[in-house]
């Protein structure tokens, strides 16, 4: 008798309903400015001179949008004038090369050595 109290507890136990577990939430990309001095106010030479020949160059009016990509990332930086001076990028987007997010900063530095390479 004494052996089937001691084994009561361990058969309760079985019967306890298992406790579910939250669902992960999803995470959306940080947004930074840190490390993007580099490339922010830069004109088309030197959009060159630090990553190399752009993959795409487009104009609508007097803005210019020059698109850069690599193996990690595609960097899409938009140059405006203002002024009357020459188009300077004052905004910048990236993502993977299939479409998911990814921090500006790092596809930026990855876009450098991409320029290094060529």
């Amino acid at each position: 008798m004494k052996r089937a109290l001691l084994l009561a507890p361990a058969f309760l136990s079985a019967c306890a309903a298992p406790t579910a577990r939250p669902a992960p939430v999803p995470v959306a990309p940080v947004l930074t400015g840190i490390g993007l001095e580099r490339v922010l106010g830069q004109d088309a030479a030197g959009l060159v001179r630090l990553f190399g020949e752009p993959d795409a160059d487009l104009r609508e009016g007097e803005a210019r949008k020059l698109q850069f990509e690599s193996g990690i990332c595609v960097l899409d930086t938009y140059l405006y004038p203002k002024n009357g001076a020459e188009p300077r990028v004052t905004y910048l987007d990236a993502r993977e090369p299939d479409g998911s997010p990814i921090d500006r900063a790092s596809c930026v530095a990855a876009m450098t050595r991409r320029g290094a390479a060529r």
